[in-house]
């Protein structure tokens, strides 16, 4: 049979700092073919090139990758500054919308890093330019120097809700994280239930309220070494679940908050 098809939004880049290119991870198709059992296909993210309408009707699911540029803050009422860093206006395009939709019509997906902030900001939520500089925050920010291993390495825990999805998910309430990224929610959007956090308060873990899908987004990178990793590896399987119950007709019931 065929594997179910789960899009992978690309980000753009200069390679050699002139030919433009849509790019995404290896490590995020390896996680989609390995664990998530299903088809990875690279995702050009601009809407010169493709609709929402038409995602939809070809993927039966879709992972919000991570990425260097972030959300503008336009999409969330406020103004460019500094701080707000690189920007990727043709992505915030494309996966703003097709959050919203997935939403509404029950297709899974799963947020990660930029994918995360994509589903807050989707949902009407708003970020912090930069969570390294509020009182007490710690530095969620890739480390600059060393290996990928030392970059991936586990960093901080994250306190799940008791009872939560999860908490459910991963069976456990306390689960250990990477961290690389440099925003976070500051308002939660409508409907965004927040059911992990870092030890500094920081959000970490989001799902859709009500949704008749599978709407689970990380702040981490579960992608590295998510064949191995506890956390990573029932993640990407529930996530491959829900595509593959999308691909056979299957149109899941809301999540719920606790058991």
């Amino acid at each position: 049979m065929a594997r179910p098809k789960v899009g992978i939004i690309g980000n753009s880049y200069l390679m050699n700092d002139q030919y433009p290119t849509h790019a995404g991870g290896t490590m995020n198709s390896e996680a989609v073919a390995d664990v998530s059992g299903c088809m990875p296909l690279l995702i050009p993210s601009d809407p010169r090139f493709l609709s929402v309408e038409e995602l939809l009707e070809t993927f039966d699911g879709f992972l919000l990758t991570g990425g260097r540029p972030n959300v503008h803050p336009n999409e969330y009422g406020e103004e460019e500054t500094e701080a707000h860093g690189a920007f990727d206006r043709a992505r915030d395009a494309i996966v703003l919308p097709l959050v919203r939709a997935c939403v509404e019509r029950g297709q899974p997906f799963l947020g990660i890093c930029r994918g995360f902030q994509e589903v807050n900001v989707a949902m009407g939520g708003t970020l912090y330019p930069e969570i390294r500089d509020l009182p007490g925050r710690m530095n969620h920010r890739m480390p600059p120097d060393g290996t990928l291993e030392e970059k991936f390495a586990l960093r901080h825990s994250v306190k799940l809700t008791s009872g939560g999805v999860f908490h459910r998910l991963f069976g456990a309430e306390e689960v250990m994280t990477n961290t690389l990224h440099g925003q976070g929610i500051k308002q939660p959007g409508t409907r965004i239930v927040i059911d992990g956090y870092a030890p500094d308060g920081t959000p970490e873990a989001i799902y859709v309220e009500d949704a008749p899908g599978f709407t689970l987004a990380v702040q981490w990178h579960p992608e590295w070494d998510a064949a191995n990793d506890p956390v990573s590896r029932p993640l990407f399987q529930a996530f491959g679940e829900a595509a593959s119950d999308w691909a056979g007709g299957a149109r899941p019931k809301p999540l719920q908050k606790s058991a």
